[in-house]
C-alpha cells in the first residue's frame, strides 16, 4: 500500500496521454472517453455585476442550493479558493442535465452569474493497474 500513493503520482502525467489516445484495433490513436459521472460546475459573477445585486439574491439561492444538496443533485460544494465565485460538483451524466441544474437557481435566473460545465468521470490509467493486477 506504501507504494499505491508513488506509483499514481508517477502516473498523473500519463493520465492526458492515456485519457486522450488508445491503440484501437486498427492500431490507429482513438480517443478514450471516460463515462461521465459528473459535472463540475464553476460559477463567477458576469462583469459588471456587483456584489450588492448578488448580495440581495443570495437568501433564495442559498435556500435553493441546499434543496439541490438534500435532493442529491448536488455532491460537492465549494467557495472558490481566490473568492471569486462556487464551484460545484454535480451528480448529473451530461453538461446539458448539470446546466438544466444550474439553471434553475435565482442567480441563474436573474442572470448574474457565468458557469463553466466540466465533465468528469473515473481516472482512465487506474485501469492499467487493473489490467496490470489481472496478468500476474
Amino acid at each position: 500500500m506504501k507504494f499505491m500513493i508513488p506509483f499514481l503520482s508517477a502516473m498523473l502525467p500519463v493520465a492526458s496521454l492515456a485519457q486522450s489516445e488508445s491503440s484501437g484495433a486498427s492500431g490507429v490513436p482513438s480517443v478514450a472517453i471516460p463515462k461521465t459521472t459528473g459535472v463540475l460546475v464553476i460559477q463567477t459573477a458576469k462583469q459588471g455585476v456587483t456584489f450588492q445585486q448578488v448580495r440581495a439574491v443570495m437568501p433564495a439561492e442559498i435556500r435553493a442550493t441546499v434543496q439541490l444538496y438534500l435532493d442529491g443533485r448536488i455532491r460537492e460544494w465549494y467557495s472558490r479558493g481566490d473568492g471569486k465565485g462556487v464551484v460545484f460538483l454535480l451528480n448529473a451524466s451530461t453538461e446539458d442535465e448539470a446546466r438544466g441544474i444550474m439553471e434553475t437557481l435565482p442567480l441563474a435566473k436573474e442572470k448574474l452569474m457565468e458557469e463553466q460545465y466540466v465533465p468528469v468521470g473515473p481516472l482512465l490509467p487506474l485501469r492499467i493497474l487493473i489490467g496490470a493486477a489481472a496478468q500476474q
